[in-house]
């Protein structure tokens, strides 16, 4: 099995954790995202797709995709989205699907309304008739979650990225739209990135919303050694506040 069918079939066994309850997923609210989709694919002569994490599966793509690369609706007419998967670069497919597991274990980690706010932003490569890769931007929304709080539906808008650097590989972001913050996902794993077991515990008990005062009295230990151990894990996980550092360590699964 090469790399790329690997790390797929990771991405694959990992969405397989989602459960659900098929009788409160309400399917007739699928036409009219399509409906609504298509429209704003008309306008903006975008690519629109929708993705069903229940089934695994591209629930709809908007029929003007293939303009984006120049291709004809013959040309995918037998293999459906399924062709324009094979155009990606391969060396972009494999961190894409990674990404993608990111992504999923950061929303895991957001309240319902927080889960909203967000979108995923993929910038990546994909052969175009011309046999030149071309950078598109993929951006990625929540359209429904179960009544779980689980991601059901999510849709995404293509177009041709503004940046056309021919060897910059894939990016990947996490954007909050309603705050303007952005959260990258390509910051490195590095050896200081290991965090103390204190460290762990602690970060823990803040995502589950204790107060330094608060996590004090229930380890036993003083709230200067908890801020300390708090400054300690901003520092190795890079980021700028407690809620940075729950997202960062759930991305490189310290917290699972």
């Amino acid at each position: 099995m090469s790399k790329e069918n690997s790390i797929q079939e990771i991405l694959f066994k990992f969405l397989m954790k989602y459960q659900y309850n098929q009788e409160d997923l309400d399917y007739s609210v699928l036409p009219k995202h399509i409906a609504t989709l298509q429209t704003l694919s008309d306008i903006g002569n975008s690519g629109v797709n929708i993705f069903d994490v229940n089934k695994k599966e591209i629930a709809f793509f908007s029929p003007n995709f293939n303009k984006l690369l120049g291709y004809s609706a013959a040309d995918y007419a037998d293999t459906g989205h399924h062709f324009f998967d094979q155009k990606i670069h391969p060396d972009d497919k494999p961190k894409m699907a990674l990404n993608s597991i990111s992504i999923f274990k950061i929303f895991d980690q957001l309240s319902r309304d927080e889960k909203l706010n967000h979108k995923s932003i993929y910038e990546y490569r994909m052969l175009n008739t011309m046999g030149k890769y071309i950078r598109l931007i993929d951006q990625y929304q929540i359209l429904e979650l179960d009544q779980k709080g689980q991601i059901w539906l999510m849709f995404g808008i293509v177009d041709i990225s503004p940046n056309q650097a021919e060897n910059e590989q894939v990016k990947c972001q996490l954007l909050n739209f309603r705050t303007g913050n952005f959260i990258p996902l390509e910051t490195p794993l590095k050896p200081e990135l290991e965090l103390t077991k204190r460290e762990i515990e602690i970060l823990k008990l803040v995502k589950s919303g204790f107060l330094s005062k608060e996590i004090s009295d229930k380890l036993s230990i003083s709230v200067h050694t908890v801020n300390t151990h708090r400054q300690r894990f901003l520092e190795k996980l890079g980021a700028n506040n407690s809620f940075e550092a729950v997202m960062f360590a759930s991305k490189f699964g310290l917290l699972d």
